[in-house]
């Protein structure tokens, strides 16, 4: 895919979105990875898109095959154990009121859950996640567009969150300022409690262990693997690692081999309204009828 030009920060364009959840996904064992990705983009994924009150909806699917070497070791952090995912998604709301219009409709959607999904986890972010910087124009991507994306997950040292807090927004905003890095995406999520295990999806398992009760998440792009390696072997890189081995216990990072995005500003895009895999067919033939108002009129209500 030819990439654009990467000069510009785009991320004041995630602002709206005022709470988050930030929820990890493990598809069930025997349902094959392929199938797996095509229910999940083009049958739960437009199902979630019409829940009313939603303003952000993005799954990114993860890899497990890609390279193992996508974030470097640092002396006194271990990988979380017995930790595999097949995505993560991001839930959003520009308000309590749009939050509570879409709990008081999602039994629908989390009855759906137990068709793929062996485990989900979903972490809330009442304050909303944090884009620090996003240099990749497009706003509604529905691909893998050809940029380097991870996921890291990190697990806090100790029971000191606000510390956690207040170290891992000082890191994110020193990757910010490099720029080798064109995406920070920084979610910040209450501590998960499984009292209250949540999404209540039925026949899924929503439970944790201790280690990842506490966790942050970095979503970080490079336009490539190899800038990538490079900066996570430079210097600047190597000069945070004493403050890591300070606040974070555990990291484990997840290469993304897709992003989805199905509602933003509480619209429906053409992956929320058609499905994935058909918004690509239509934008490849450039199906512009299919984009119309009378056809999405038709597509939403049964109605010319």
């Amino acid at each position: 895919m030819a990439k654009l030009p990467i000069n510009q920060n785009y991320a004041e364009r995630d602002a709206s979105i005022a709470i988050n959840s930030y929820t990890t996904v493990l598809r069930r064992p025997r349902v094959p990875h392929d199938l797996f990705a095509t229910y999940w983009r083009d049958v739960h994924g437009p199902l979630c898109s019409r829940i009313p009150g939603l303003g952000w909806y993005v799954q990114n699917h993860f890899d497990r095959e890609q390279d193992a070497h996508l974030w470097p070791p640092v002396e006194g952090i271990t990988p979380f154990p017995d930790y595999e995912l097949d995505g993560g998604v991001e839930i959003g709301f520009a308000s309590a009121a749009d939050q509570a219009t879409f709990n008081d409709a999602s039994h629908i959607l989390f009855a759906d859950e137990q068709n793929m999904f062996e485990a989900t986890v979903a972490y809330a972010l009442p304050d909303g996640s944090q884009t620090l910087v996003d240099r990749i124009p497009d706003a509604l991507p529905n691909a893998d567009d050809g940029f380097d994306r991870i996921h890291v997950h990190l697990g806090a040292a100790g029971d000191d969150l606000d510390a956690f807090g207040t170290f891992l927004r000082a890191f994110a905003a020193q990757l910010a300022a490099e720029p080798a890095v064109l995406k920070v995406r920084l979610h910040l999520p209450d501590r998960y409690d499984n009292a209250n295990p949540a999404p209540p999806a039925p026949n899924v398992d929503h439970l944790v262990p201790p280690e990842r009760a506490a966790i942050a998440i970095l979503e970080l792009a490079f336009e490539t693997p190899l800038t990538r390696r490079a900066f996570l072997e430079s210097d600047a890189f190597r000069a945070t690692e004493a403050e890591q081995r300070r606040h974070i216990r555990h990291a484990t990072a997840f290469a993304v081999s897709g992003v989805y995005t199905y509602v933003r500003d509480k619209t429906l895009t053409l992956a929320g309204l058609r499905g994935s895999r058909p918004a690509q067919l239509i934008e490849r033939l450039g199906a512009n009828n299919q984009t119309a108002d009378d056809v999405r009129q038709l597509i939403l209500s049964g109605k010319p």
